[in-house]
Formats: structure tokens, C-alpha cells, sequence
């Protein structure tokens, strides 16, 4: 019996052998590369709109009458320049009104103090004669006395009202300034609402309703830009960035990076930045929508493999990766294409090898002996 077996095992030994040198010429020859790990810096197209730097409507700050405006659209103005001017009856009227309690608690300040001179004269005068024993009575001195500090008091409260009265009076005639609307900043009045003889007053609010002329600073404008999250970081302030706008196509321009919300808009998840720029000669508006060429700077290395090792199918997007001998589909998201390469998100490593040349016709688990692409 022993020896029977040891003959049947020595015939199965050509079989196995037969069937491992078989298997190794069934795996299925391919051309790998290897996926590669890179930090990648990209340019992105982004929409911008240009802003003004300054932009205000101006209102009358009292209600009157514009008897004059010395500006029209187009106009270009300098800070502190006279742009309208109002009459208004009622202020003169509360002007002259004011003007006259002033003068009148003057004359009573006056007259307190004249009252206060006669009493303190008359206290001092008695206050001498009551050297002399018996020349006055005891509590004449007292009330002379008494009479001084009334006296006192009320040039006190007269000199309060007094002062009272003149600020006043420096409060109303200071409104009558008010009557000339000047330029809070240097630019170009972009509109006009309002001609002479309209009546106009204080509305509170930056808006167009009851304004006089809209003021805008054209000499720089705010470009502002709405960059995805994923290209926001690493872009400092003062980073100059080149844009184009669609009335110049054969020109190149740039702005500074100013100012950063520092906050996502949580629907569209992009954040707010806003460059500066020149505008010296008026070329670019407010409204226009410049292309931005954006500068997305990687923080972390991408994977990086051939177009090609990318599959697309009704199913998935997936690369073949060769592991152990075998197949192995793993799915993939596109990301930016890098030169001859495109980015890659999902479970794969740097170093990993996948089918340079990807097909869903290689199915998983197929044996693959791999050769690596160019040898």
C-alpha cells in the first residue's frame, strides 16, 4: 500500500508543475506607471466686477431750496469743492430768532450785574458805619449781607443762560453751512437728481431717494473677486493678479490684493477678495466684469497618473491599479489637468502602479504581470 501512494504522488507532481507554468503564461502582460505625488500651482478663470473705491449720494443735511448746482454728470471734482447750493427762509428765521435771545440774556447778565454792584455798595457802606456803635441796627448789616449773595445768584444764573443762549445761537448759525453741499472726496459725479428750485431735505440712508448728485472715486477701483475654497489659500496680500476685461482683448492689467472677507458665503462657498486698481486715465468702470487669472496655489501634494489610466463609465471613473499580481479597479474623482498628467483624488498612494492605457474590459481580480511603460 505504501508504495502505491508513493507512486501516485510522484505522477501528480508533472500536473502541478503543468498547471503553475500554465497560470504564469495566462497573467495578461500590461504597461503600468506609477502614480506620482507633486504640489501643483495652477491658474483659474474667475469673474470679477469692478467697484468703485468711494461711492456716495449726497443729500441736503436741511431741508430748503437748491438755488444753484455747479456740477452735471461727467463732472470731476475735487475734495472740499462747492457742488450745490440751498436756500432755506425758515433757518435764516431761526438763525435772527436765536441771534435775539442771545442779545437778550446779555442785557439781563448786564442788568444782574448792575444789581449786584448796588447791592454789594450798599453792604460795604453799612458794613463801615457798624464800626461805629449804635450807628446802624444789628441785622441791617445781615440783610445787606443776604442781598449781596441774592445779588450773586442771580448773575450766575444769568451768565448760565447766557452762555445757554449764544450756543444756541452758534448751533443755528452754524447749520447755515449746511446750505452748501461740498465734495466729501475727490471724483466724478456719475449722476445728477436734481435741479434748481427743487425742494430737498435730510433723508437718512445711502440711497438715491431725495439725493442731490451721486459721487464716485474712479481714480482706483475695487476688483472683486469670489474664489472657490479650494483655490483661496496661499494667495497673500499684495499679490499682484492679472486680469483682462472684454472692451481691451489685446490688453493685460493687474491689481493688488487688498482685502479678504475672511469668510466663506456659505452657499456658494467661495470667499470675497478685493484688489485695488489703478485707474488713472479712466479706462475701466465700475460694472465691467474683467476675467481674472487667478493663481491656485497647492498647499498639499496631488496625485498625479496619465490621462489615460483614467476610465469613465455610465457607473463610475476609476483607474486600474496592479496589486499583488491582480486587477484592482479603484475610483477616482478628476481633479486639474497638469501638463501631460492629470490630478487624481481617491484611494491610491504615490508609488502605486496602474494601467498606463485603463480599460473596463480588464475586470478585477485578472491576473496582470506588470511592465512598467517605456521599457
Amino acid at each position: 500500500m505504501m508504495r502505491r501512494r508513493s507512486r501516485s504522488h510522484t505522477r501528480l507532481i508533472p500536473v502541478i508543475l503543468a498547471a503553475l507554468t500554465l497560470s504564469g503564461q495566462d497573467a495578461q502582460p500590461v504597461a503600468v506607471v506609477p502614480v506620482v505625488a507633486k504640489r501643483i500651482d495652477s491658474v483659474i478663470q474667475l469673474p470679477g466686477e469692478f467697484l468703485p473705491y468711494e461711492s456716495v449720494f449726497l443729500h441736503a443735511r436741511v431741508a430748503g431750496y437748491v438755488d444753484a448746482i455747479y456740477v452735471d454728470r461727467g463732472s470731476r471734482v475735487e475734495q472740499g469743492q462747492l457742488l450745490a447750493k440751498l436756500s432755506a427762509p425758515e433757518l435764516a428765521a431761526q438763525v435772527a430768532e436765536a441771534e435775539s435771545k442771545a442779545e437778550g440774556a446779555e442785557a439781563q447778565k448786564a442788568e444782574a450785574q448792575a444789581q449786584l454792584g448796588g447791592a454789594q455798595s450798599n453792604y460795604d457802606r453799612l458794613k463801615a458805619a457798624s464800626a461805629t456803635e449804635g450807628a446802624i441796627a444789628g441785622n441791617e448789616l445781615i440783610q445787606a449781607e443776604k442781598a449781596v449773595d441774592a445779588a450773586k445768584a442771580l448773575v450766575r444764573s444769568r451768565e448760565s443762560a447766557t452762555r445757554a443762549a449764544l450756543a444756541s445761537a452758534r448751533a443755528v448759525k452754524e447749520m447755515e453751512r449746511y446750505l452748501e453741499v461740498k465734495a466729501p472726496f475727490s471724483g466724478v459725479v456719475t449722476e445728477r437728481f436734481v435741479h434748481p428750485g427743487a425742494l430737498v431735505g435730510p433723508i437718512g440712508g445711502d440711497t438715491s431717494s431725495g439725493a442731490l448728485i451721486k459721487l464716485e472715486q474712479l481714480s482706483t477701483l475695487r476688483l472683486v473677486v469670489a474664489v472657490p475654497e479650494t483655490a483661496y489659500a496661499g494667495i497673500p496680500k499684495g499679490a499682484r493678479v492679472v486680469f483682462h476685461v472684454p472692451a481691451y482683448p489685446d490688453q493685460t492689467f493687474t491689481g493688488v490684493v487688498a482685502r479678504v472677507a475672511g469668510a466663506l458665503d456659505r452657499k456658494s462657498r467661495t470667499m470675497s477678495v478685493e484688489l485695488d486698481v489703478a485707474n488713472p486715465r479712466g479706462s475701466l468702470a465700475p460694472g465691467m466684469y474683467p476675467d481674472v487669472s487667478w493663481p491656485a496655489h497647492s498647499q498639499n501634494a496631488s496625485l498625479l497618473v496619465p490621462p489615460s489610466s483614467v476610465v469613465t463609465t455610465t457607473e463610475r471613473t476609476f483607474v486600474v491599479r496592479v496589486k499583488d499580481g491582480r486587477a484592482e479597479w479603484v475610483t477616482v474623482r478628476r481633479g486639474s489637468v497638469v501638463g501631460n498628467q492629470v490630478e487624481v483624488f481617491g484611494a491610491l498612494r504615490a508609488g502605486d502602479s496602474v494601467l498606463k492605457q485603463g480599460s473596463d474590459e480588464i475586470r478585477e481580480g485578472t491576473p496582470l504581470r506588470a511592465n512598467q511603460a517605456g521599457k
